[in-house]
């Protein structure tokens, strides 16, 4: 495979599509047809693609990724499945799985797609924060990998390993719920303190002044895409406000006891939610 007849196809060319393209340069010196409602020229300037990618040379693509935000995949996976060959396989990036699957479920040529999430990002976003190294080490996630076609699966496996992901299989549906207390409810929390903050501190040289690194990276994620993250919130909406119950239900225990005066029993529960370190310690 390395070499320059692996053609891949990558629509949406910023962060994720774009370390993509990067990746399979340096790794599999592939060439990248690239195509992008806004960033197809800066792409071009950076190095990220070297072709646009078109309806005249789709169907000589070994793979399609899609790196779009994920309330535009479900239609742009229909009208790749539509128009490529049966030797292409397609898969996307988003963080939300099982409104894609429903979308595809009952397309022709429906064992062409392979669901996949690649657990890698940065607080940035667009084509000049690309880089090669984004996905080494990182998880990527694969959901319903048996309504894909065994030989296409065996190939995206190959290209995966190559960048040196590691590889986790389940189902959309367990994705979708596990990802909303993991990543999503995360993303609202930094973005719901950021706007805390500025709320009840109207002088900014304040916050530039005041602020420790702690507070520094519990809102790093704030800087993340509008863009990006309003779709995601929006499309597992179901999970998330599960998830959401549960972490303001927490918020007004700890009030109670803060009003309460309860030194004791707020000590015993940052005590017990000291546990995470273990896990987090165990995944880095």
């Amino acid at each position: 495979m390395e070499n320059k007849n692996l053609k891949i196809g990558i629509i949406g060319l910023g962060l994720i599509g774009g370390s993509f393209a990067l990746a399979l340069k340096q790794k599999l010196n592939a060439e990248i047809y690239g195509k992008d409602k806004y960033f197809l020229d800066k792409a071009k300037d950076l190095g990220l693609i070297d072709f646009e990618l078109d309806d005249n040379n789709l169907q000589e693509m070994k793979f399609v990724i899609i790196a779009t935000p994920v309330d535009t995949i479900g239609k742009i996976a229909i009208e790749l499945l539509d128009k490529i060959s049966d030797k292409t396989l397609v898969f996307d990036t988003g963080s939300i799985k099982h409104n894609i699957a429903q979308v595809i479920e009952n397309h022709s040529k429906r064992n062409q797609f392979l669901l996949a999430h690649p657990i890698a990002g940065t607080e940035y976003s667009g084509p000049d924060a690309a880089f090669p190294s984004l996905y080494e080490n990182k998880i990527n996630i694969i959901c319903d990998t048996d309504r894909t076609r065994k030989d296409l699966l065996k190939r995206a496996l190959e290209i995966f390993r190559k960048l040196n992901m590691q590889i986790i299989e389940m189902q959309s549906k367990e994705h979708d719920r596990h990802i909303a207390y993991v990543s999503h409810l995360s993303h609202i929390s930094s973005f719901m303190l950021g706007k805390t903050v500025m709320d009840l501190e109207k002088d900014e040289k304040n916050i530039f002044q005041m602020a420790g690194s702690g507070f520094a990276s519990t809102v790093r994620l704030a800087k993340s895409s509008p863009e990006t993250w309003t779709p995601i919130f929006t499309e597992n909406q179901v999970n998330i406000l599960q998830a959401l119950d549960e972490y303001i239900e927490n918020l007004e225990n700890f009030k109670k006891l803060l009003q309460n005066n309860k030194s004791r029993n707020i000590k015993e529960l940052l005590t017990r939610t000291n546990h995470i370190k273990n896990i987090i310690d165990k995944i880095g």
